[in-house]
C-alpha cells in the first residue's frame, strides 16, 4: 500500500523529532531477523533507554537533510532500522552490539552521536564504555582523592600530637602503678 503524501510528511517530522531529541541513533541492517528476534531487541533496546524502529530509507534521507544532519550513503543500504538513544548512548550501542554478536542477521551500519556521524567500529567502542552510573562514580572518586587525602594529612600532625600525649599518659600511669604497688611485694 502506497502512503500518501501527508502520511509521508508524518513519518518525515517523527524521524526529525528522534534525531532532534536522541543523543544517539545506530543504523542496523535488519534483512532476515525473525519477528521474534524483532521482538526481543526492541525489548533490550527498551531497557536501555531508548526505542528502536524500522525506517523508510528515503524518508529517512529527507529527514536527515531537514535535520541539518550530514548524510552518509552507507547507512541507507538496503534495509534500515535504527535504535534510538533517549537517555544513554553506551547503554544502547552495548544492547545493540551484544544483541549483534548473537543474531548474524543484525548488522550494524554506523550512526549518529548528538549530530556527527559515526562508524560501525565507533558504535562498538562506544558500547565499550561502561554504563553512565558508574562513569559518574568514576568521576566522583577522581574529583574527591584530592580532597580526601587533604584531609588524612592535615588530619595526621593531630593524630601524631595525641600518640605522643597518650604514651605520656601510658608512662606516667605505669609510673604511678609501679609506686603504689609495696616494696616488697
Amino acid at each position: 500500500m502506497a502512503l500518501t503524501k501527508a502520511q509521508k510528511k508524518e513519518i518525515v517530522a517523527e524521524y526529525e523529532a528522534w534525531f532532534d531529541k536522541s543523543q544517539a541513533v545506530i543504523m542496523t541492517q535488519y534483512r532476515g531477523l525473525t519477528m521474534k528476534d524483532m521482538d526481543a531487541l526492541r525489548k533490550k533496546v527498551r531497557e536501555a533507554g531508548g526505542e528502536f524502529h524500522v525506517l523508510k530509507n528515503s524518508l529517512c534521507k529527507i529527514a536527515l537533510d531537514n535535520a541539518d544532519l550530514p548524510l552518509v550513503e552507507e547507512h541507507f543500504e538496503a534495509t534500515t532500522a535504527a535504535g534510538v538513544a533517549f537517555e544513554d548512548a553506551p547503554a544502547l550501542a552495548k544492547a545493540m552490539t551484544d544483541f549483534a554478536k548473537g543474531v548474524e542477521f543484525l548488522k550494524i551500519k554506523g550512526g549518529y552521536l548528538e549530530s556527527q556521524p559515526v562508524s560501525a567500529a565507533e558504535i562498538v567502542a562506544l558500547a565499550e564504555l561502561p554504563p553512565l552510573p558508574v562513569m559518574r562514580a568514576q568521576m566522583l572518586s577522581t574529583i574527591m582523592a584530592p580532597a580526601s587525602q587533604l584531609a588524612r594529612i592535615l588530619a595526621e600532625p593531630a593524630r601524631q600530637v595525641a600518640s605522643v600525649l597518650q604514651a605520656y599518659a601510658d608512662k606516667d600511669q605505669d609510673a604511678a602503678e609501679a609506686a603504689a604497688e609495696p616494696a616488697g611485694a
